[in-house]
């Protein structure tokens, strides 16, 4: 019994290392999003740190309008990260879980 017990202790520090390495690699994974007419550019990490944003000229003429913008073109950048974030620690977690009958954490 204590035996299992080491094991599952084991596989889960070997986990969170692993969910530790992904999420340094997830800072070298780049999310692009753009406004629907392409006005606003931005560019982040999947880990939601924003690393590049452009915005069309035009658009510097009308401050409420930016803002509109910027909110609309964040937010959907945001989203986008926040995905492949998720689903990429999900992965690495659900690898390491152990096989517990009934705790089906991650379907």
């Amino acid at each position: 019994m204590f035996g299992d017990l080491m094991g599952m202790m084991g596989k889960l520090k070997e986990t969170q290392k692993k969910v530790e390495e992904t999420k340094k690699r997830l800072d070298t994974v780049l999310i692009d999003a753009q406004s629907s007419d392409g006005l606003v550019k931005v560019t982040l990490t999947a880990n939601r740190t924003f690393k590049k944003i452009a915005i069309d000229d035009v658009l510097l003429k009308d401050k409420e309008q930016l803002e509109d913008y910027l909110i609309l073109t964040l937010n959907k950048a945001i989203e986008k990260a926040t995905n492949v974030h998720e689903t990429e620690i999900a992965a690495v977690a659900k690898e390491g879980m152990p096989n517990i009958p009934g705790m089906d954490l991650f379907k």
